[in-house]
């Protein structure tokens, strides 16, 4: 796809979480999108915990999939975000892509600033405009700052703060199926039947191109349409269950199209074959080992070469390894622990990063 073929660009809801070692779908998507060849590509870390390195991650991706340029801006105030100066990357973009972390501090800083109306008019004139965690939930007019997880509607279960309002007339949820939030979702659709329910999976994206939305990736985007509720969502009681009768429920997999505005299905394709499901599914485990936070936000690409380097050296004795090696993870939050040393041999390096705290 071309860039800025004119009229509003794509907007990619990211469920978090996205393949960044193998098929790469849905960033891939979010690249072609952008102009392919030709994207310059803004990637905005606001909401994120960690540091430079989650933009490097994003820059190595995308220019691997072939974005002509990627730059990061990082507005960490409502006074950054009012800042000409940090304003003025957007204003050649053809993709912003917003990182996930703390959707509450994303809210605070970009909305009703001059940074979240510089991002509202890149949209307008063409360019593609996405986000994952996060980044996706303050696509919509009404985000979810925070809430809890269960399958059962209760009251008082989340809370809303504003987004953008590129997506209109919804509220869209991230890490859907993976952290159970059927629950928190559904209870806001109960108590605002005027809006409808987006969940997506992770390593799933929603996107919406005008009034339609298209389901891309290896998961699921589940809708609630709470057109024709019946709920006591009026009158519960602090986190008493919500009653949610008569909600018309659409679970969307990949290549599935869904009308926005009619609120109806509009087609779906054959899914993926067995053997590429399988090849996901092992992409998928390999991610898992990552610590939970940076796996659904990035890993930096030194990370990777660490592996690799490790993996090659497996079955060989290995040299004393010099303290600059503890550098290669700098996302890692408490001192690294080793194993007592094997005669002849250097100390082996952990497998596994340790969680964001």
């Amino acid at each position: 796809m071309s860039e800025l073929q004119g009229g509003p660009g794509a907007l990619f809801a990211i469920g978090g979480a996205e393949d960044k070692l193998k098929k790469r779908t849905v960033l891939q998507e979010f690249v072609a999108a952008a102009g392919g060849s030709k994207a310059r590509i803004v990637v905005v870390p606001t909401a994120s915990a960690l540091g430079p390195d989650v933009i490097d991650v994003y820059r190595a991706l995308f220019a691997a999939l072939g974005a002509e340029s990627v730059v990061g801006v990082r507005p960490e105030t409502r006074e950054d975000a009012d800042d000409p100066a940090v304003i003025a990357a957007l204003n050649d973009a053809t993709g912003i892509f917003m990182t996930g972390g703390n959707q509450l501090k994303l809210a605070g800083v970009v909305t009703g600033t001059a940074f979240g109306r510089a991002v509202t008019a890149a949209h307008a004139r063409g360019a593609a405009v996405g986000g994952t965690s996060a980044g996706a939930s303050i696509l919509a007019e009404h985000m979810i700052a925070f809430g809890r997880s269960g399958a059962t509607p209760r009251q008082r279960m989340s809370q809303l703060s504003g987004g953008l309002g590129l997506v209109q007339g919804a509220i869209v949820d991230q890490h859907f199926a993976q952290r159970n939030r059927y629950g928190r979702l559904l209870s806001l659709v109960a108590q605002s039947p005027g809006l409808l329910g987006i969940g997506v999976d992770e390593d799933t994206a929603a996107v919406v191109r005008g009034t339609h939305l298209e389901v891309v990736g290896r998961g699921a985007v589940t809708i609630f349409d709470g057109t024709h509720i019946t709920s006591n969502a009026h009158n519960a009681k602090r986190s008493e269950p919500i009653l949610a009768s008569g909600v018309v429920l659409h679970v969307l997999p990949a290549t599935a199209t869904f009308d926005l505005q009619n609120r109806v299905l509009l087609s779906y394709g054959p899914q993926p074959p067995a053997e590429e499901i399988a090849e996901l599914a092992a992409a998928e485990a390999d991610l898992r080992k990552l610590a939970k936070e940076i796996a659904a936000e990035g890993v930096s690409p030194r990370y990777y070469a660490e592996r690799k380097r490790r993996a090659g050296r497996r079955t060989a004795k290995r040299p004393a390894v010099s303290p600059m090696a503890e550098e290669s993870r700098p996302e890692a939050t408490e001192p690294l622990s080793r194993p007592a040393q094997a005669a002849g041999a250097g100390p082996e390096l952990p497998d596994r990063l340790q969680p964001e705290q």
